[in-house]
């Protein structure tokens, strides 16, 4: 089991941090994925061994609770093994080494509460947002969203009530660079009007958000007309198509009420059908009208615009409809999307994220996905802890001056526990070109002569003060690490074999 996970975390080593290397994915059916952020590595790679698989499910379990620290839950686990291995090796019992673990990770845990640091102003969260993407995209990339995923997440922040990321529509258009990713300060829908002669953009728009079938429909019930000559058959047609255009009528008399005769628009944003005579009156009228917009973007318009989402149009009023500045179509090929922006207080916003091509985009939206997550992390800890490998540095040191309160041979396990943690610290080193035994002698010489946590400038390899430098991790990812690592590598050392399960013998 030792080793198994042993090969598991060198492969992984690699892609620590901001200069670690990536990985492509090549699929059976050939399609191409080039990453190094660990959850999407553990969910794309096959994994043959038991062993492995298990630790796979424990770090994307690990990205599932806080959107972070794959990549340091493979490789901290694989160490705890391997430097729990020497001591075993020795005859040291497993049951023995866990308990050394677990005393460590109580240590640990209690450093990380010494080392948290309250900070959620607006620059905090852009160094926590950074410090994720830049592990995941090259640098520029990662500058550009950070800004644009710190303002998403304020956007959506309403006061004493949880962050809902749903809020904050992620859509993808395969054209120009990365570097034309944005921002919208209201919502892109990845589909237009359905009428060639409705306008392509209006300005200063009252929006209607309606869950209304605006097309004709046969009654549910099996029914049948009886008529006796052509003219009762065409009273009875008409009388069914009226029910349909009486709703049409409606929506029409609304926007005459609020438009009048000035050059407003008016947009129909509907999650049911629309048919095609429906789309004739209102265009004939200049509406603009969607149909079958997703569920999830009508609680977004709403958010984005104001106004209600309506369900009938008999009691509609004025005051249901939202209002935005702009709302434009945008023509891709043959895909249209549509441009909701300028709205006055948007609490709903869209990240739209541009690429040449398929794998440059999928590389993006898993960087934004996790970015949103570490500042939601921020905003809802309300703390944060240094980063580039000082949190690691800090417990190798208040570990080796606690083994020494520890009796027996548990203080084995807490010595093994304490020179795992410094792995982190090495692969950074070793990724960014540096000698990492060379690094961590720096690192922890710099940190006995000062009481602040020292971490490792990536560039010149020298120590620094990450907390100055603005280089923050999210304090529940490293305290789900500790809590994760610890569990997972002491129940592998105490199996002892691995047999293959299924239908016995004696069952028959």
């Amino acid at each position: 089991a030792v080793v198994s996970t042993q090969s598991g975390h060198y492969g992984r080593g690699t892609n620590l941090g901001p200069k670690g290397t990536m990985k492509m994915l090549v699929s059976g059916a050939g399609d191409i994925k080039i990453t190094k952020d660990g959850n999407v590595l553990l969910h794309e790679m096959q994994i043959q061994h038991p062993t492995a698989s298990l630790i796979a499910r424990v770090a994307t379990a690990q990205d599932d609770i806080t959107g972070d620290g794959t990549t340091s839950n493979v490789l901290i686990i694989g160490e705890l093994l391997k430097q729990a291995k020497v001591y075993i090796g020795d005859g040291l019992h497993p049951r023995v080494a866990a308990e050394g673990f677990d005393l460590a990770k109580k240590k640990a845990l209690a450093v990380l509460e010494e080392m948290a640091v309250e900070k959620t102003s607006r620059d905090d969260l852009v160094n926590v947002a950074r410090t994720s993407l830049r592990t995941k995209v090259k640098g520029q990339v990662a500058e550009l969203l950070t800004e644009i995923i710190v303002d998403a997440v304020l956007a959506i922040k309403k006061p004493d009530q949880p962050i809902d990321l749903h809020m904050v529509e992620i859509m993808s258009m395969e054209h120009k660079t990365e570097m034309d990713t944005k921002l919208v300060k209201g919502l892109v829908m990845d589909h237009g009007a359905r009428h060639p002669d409705m306008p392509k953009k209006v300005t200063d728009a009252f929006i209607l958000t309606c869950n209304v079938s605006l097309e004709y429909e046969k009654s549910e019930v099996n029914s049948g007309f009886f008529y006796k000559s052509a003219e009762e058959r065409e009273k009875l047609v008409k009388a069914e198509r009226a029910f349909t255009d009486e709703k049409v009528r409606q929506i029409i008399e609304l926007k005459r009420q609020v438009v009048g005769d000035s050059d407003k628009g008016f947009v129909v944003i509907n999650q049911k059908g629309i048919d095609p005579n429906s789309l004739d009156m209102l265009a004939r009228e200049g509406i603009v009208g969607l149909r079958r917009a997703k569920r999830r973007n009508m609680e977004r318009i709403v958010l984005a615009c104001g106004g209600t989402a309506v369900n009938s149009f008999d009691d509609i009023t004025p005051e249901s409809l939202g209002h935005a500045g702009l709302f434009y179509e945008h023509v891709l090929g043959d895909d249209k999307y549509s441009f909701i922006e300028e709205c006055d207080n948007p609490q709903s916003v869209t990240i739209l994220i541009k690429g040449p091509n398929k794998h440059t985009i999928t590389q993006i939206k898993d960087a934004v996905r996790d970015g949103l997550r570490a500042v939601k992390n921020a905003i809802d800890d309300g703390r944060v802890v240094a980063g580039a490998g000082a949190f690691e540095v800090a417990i190798y040191q208040a570990l080796q001056e606690f083994k020494t309160e520890v009796k027996g041979k548990a203080r084995l396990g807490v010595e093994a526990f304490a020179e795992a943690m410094l792995i982190i610290p090495k692969c950074l080193a070793q990724n960014a070109g540096h000698d990492a035994q060379d690094c961590l002698v720096r690192l922890l010489q710099e940190y006995k002569g000062t009481d602040k946590p020292v971490g490792l400038d990536l560039v010149s390899g020298e120590a620094m003060l990450p907390m100055e430098a603005g280089v923050f991790d999210n304090y529940c990812v490293k305290k789900q690490l500790l809590n994760s690592c610890t569990v997972i590598s002491s129940n592998l050392l105490i199996v002892d074999e691995v047999m293959r399960a299924g239908m016995s013998s004696l069952k028959g």
